[in-house]
């Protein structure tokens, strides 16, 4: 990270890598008063617990149909047992594995300075298909069936599926920050919609990532965060709304209001308005985000990637943070 620069577009992909790194522990708690009792200091980057009282891995299953679609590994024995966190493997500051994902991409999309789609799957099979690449135990859905359609022959930009998750923006602020510095605003656009659509067809997480994408070279541009969400947020944030709820406790808006769940239309807004709230301080921005439960790490990349631009003297200090984490282990 040293080669970062905290006031440039590699900011939005930083702060996007910290917001999923300190949700991590709590991803998918729903019960809050289970997250509290858990994880009672949320002011530290605590280890993952083995045991997850919200979990419903014991309710997913995926069985490779051939060599080509074996992405599970060793944790696949996990699979199917109760309770187990979907994240257990996983130490301090460590990212989740779609964010994982995102900094390969983040790498390959830099030191080429241009973005191929091919090469991207090319690498993503590999990776995916490496025994012991990333300890995570939870594979998203859209990666399950990906491989399944690729085991059956069909060709990688033919393997997507029609997701509807907020996981589909984990890699935007990446190639955001890698292709910035080259692509006008519209050619941003175009690409990351390519990008997005080799896993995610789902026509709003479409629209969500084009959005994420407009507001982040909008504040790189200069312009404030709240005045951007006023121009490009409108079909899915109200601000005049927002205005009414930000005197409310965090988990009253996200839970009475707003859903803290991983489906786009829910957590999209939900996560704009964590965003809009603590749009100056990345610190309160990803414990907010963090303590209202729920998909909190795939929130994260349009939480940490909007607030870190605004913030980029907060996010200096919470990188710090991380790299003293990773020093000690």
């Amino acid at each position: 990270m040293n080669e970062f620069t905290f006031d440039s577009p590699q900011s939005a992909y930083w702060g996007s890598l910290i917001a999923d790194a300190f949700a991590m522990p709590v991803h998918w708690y729903y019960d809050r008063d289970a997250l509290d009792r858990d994880y009672p200091d949320l002011s530290v980057f605590p280890p993952p617990k083995k045991i997850h009282p919200n979990s419903i891995l014991w309710r997913s299953s995926y069985q490779a149909l051939n060599e080509k679609g074996q992405i599970l590994h060793d944790q696949a024995k996990f699979w199917g047992v109760p309770e187990v966190h979907y994240h257990r493997n996983l130490q301090p500051g460590d990212n989740t594995l779609n964010f994982q994902l995102a900094s390969l991409l983040y790498e390959q999309v830099s030191d080429a300075k241009a973005y191929d789609p091919i090469a991207w799957l090319n690498l993503y099979i590999e990776k995916m298909l490496t025994p012991g690449w990333h300890r995570d135990t939870y594979v998203e859905e859209y990666h399950r069936g990906f491989f399944m359609n690729y085991a059956r022959g069909k060709a990688p930009l033919n393997c997507g599926i029609r997701d509807e998750h907020i996981g589909g923006l984990a890699s935007v602020p990446a190639l955001f920050a890698a292709l910035c510095p080259f692509l006008s605003r519209e050619e941003l656009r175009k690409t990351i919609k390519t990008h997005v659509a080799l896993t995610h067809r789902h026509s709003n997480v479409l629209r969500a990532a084009d959005c994420l994408v407009r507001l982040l070279f909008d504040l790189q541009s200069g312009l404030p965060l709240r005045e951007a969400m006023m121009h490009c947020a409108g079909d899915w944030f109200s601000t005049r709304k927002a205005m009414k709820w930000e005197s409310r406790p965090d988990r009253e808006v996200i839970g009475s209001v707003l859903s803290p769940v991983c489906y786009i239309a829910d957590a999209f807004p939900a996560a704009l308005y964590l965003a809009w709230k603590y749009q100056d301080d990345f610190g309160a921005a990803v414990r907010a985000n963090a303590i209202v439960g729920g998909d909190s790490c795939h929130r994260g990349a349009v939480v940490g990637s909007l607030v870190a631009l605004g913030d980029p003297k907060g996010l200096q200090v919470w990188n710090e943070r991380v790299e003293r984490i990773k020093q000690q282990q």
